[in-house]
């Protein structure tokens, strides 16, 4: 029996339970998955960022329940700190916080204008400007993590906390043929080259369950 049990959505269509399942998958922590259907009307709504407070990734594991997604990282790196989450140095941890703290809270444009679809091929998808400044800022984001730690993820050599966070922006930019230039193209071709970034590709891809308002070109 699994030590943990993580509560996730749609491997398709939430962007949050992917974040919240590759950590605990770069944390290393044994755990059972407790899929939600999307049949739920709670589950229907965050997706469609119609519900007030996020429900899911939530984490149950010794006693402790954790349901935000940046609590999460933080409750994995406490209990795993070997596992390398988050930057071994102050100053790049505070900074991997910082970035992790933006996703978390902002790209609100990005997220209603491209949302996540891993089935989706949108090959002539037109972004508008609000959602264009929001890819700027992360494009600008990728650049200086990248300048300053050398790659080929954020924080330098292994993937962290904040691919976690970062990896369903990839997606997007995937699934809506966002032009990037060569540094993000790379970034991101390293990021769906993770193991466990492809299993959670490959699972979204035999899910059975589709949301009509995020499979049409809009």
């Amino acid at each position: 029996m699994a030590q943990a049990t993580l509560s996730i959505s749609s491997k398709n269509y939430s962007s949050w339970s992917m974040r919240g399942w590759l950590l605990v998958k770069f944390s290393k922590l044994p755990f059972d998955e407790q899929i939600i259907s999307l049949d739920d009307p709670a589950m229907r709504a965050e997706i469609l960022l119609l519900a007030p407070s996020m429900l899911v990734p939530c984490l149950q594991h010794d006693g402790v329940k954790v349901w935000d997604t940046l609590a999460i990282g933080e409750y994995l790196h406490e209990i795993k700190p070997k596992a390398g989450l988050l930057p071994a140095d102050r100053g790049a941890r505070a900074h991997c916080r910082a970035v992790c703290g933006e996703m978390h809270s902002g790209f609100s444009a990005l997220r209603s204008a491209l949302p996540m679809n891993l089935r989706g091929e949108f090959k002539e998808f037109k972004v508008w400007a609000r959602a264009q400044a929001d890819i700027d800022r992360i494009v600008t984001i990728w650049h200086e993590c990248l300048n300053t730690y050398g790659g080929p993820y954020l924080f330098g050599a292994t993937p962290c906390i904040a691919e976690a966070m970062y990896a369903p922006v990839v997606t997007r930019f995937l699934t809506y043929n966002v032009k990037l230039d060569a540094v993000c193209t790379a970034y991101c071709a390293s990021v769906m080259a993770l193991p466990q970034v492809q299993e959670w590709v490959e699972a979204a891809k035999l899910e059975p369950a589709e949301i009509d308002e995020l499979d049409a070109e809009f």
